[in-house]
């Protein structure tokens, strides 16, 4: 005597529930998915999009109190800002802080500034700028 099969033909009564199952993970994943690169998308257009005033370190010099800083300002005409700039020692504690304010309708701007510290300065180091 043979035992009648209790599973259903293939194909003939629709998917089964693991496949339906299967295909909305597959639905919530990609709609998750595409939320994510939008949102890195917008954090990139504001940072990279946004940012109208960006610098770099050229040289520094070190002094005995100060550091004198060759910064290369790139901005977009009319804007104002600052950037800010920090010295550390030797044991990389932090000797001086300063903001230097940029202005007026120059897109370049090569400037030599000076930063006050408290003992000798062995770097110098820019921590960021911003627009007005």
């Amino acid at each position: 005597m043979s035992t009648a099969s209790t599973r259903l033909p293939e194909g003939r009564y629709g998917r089964s529930s693991d496949e339906r199952a299967d295909h909305k993970l597959k639905i919530v994943g990609g709609i998750l998915g595409a939320l994510l690169i939008a949102l890195i998308g917008y954090f990139a257009y504001h940072y990279v999009g946004q940012n109208k005033i960006s610098a770099e370190v050229i040289t520094f010099e070190q002094q005995k109190d100060s550091v004198r800083v060759h910064l290369e300002v790139r901005k977009d005409a009319g804007v104002s800002g600052y950037c800010t700039v920090r010295s550390q020692a030797e044991d990389g504690a932090e000797v001086g802080r300063a903001d230097f304010r940029f202005s007026g309708d120059a897109t370049r701007i090569d400037r030599a500034v000076t930063l006050r510290t408290t003992s000798p300065g062995t770097t110098a180091e820019l921590m960021g700028c911003h627009a007005d």
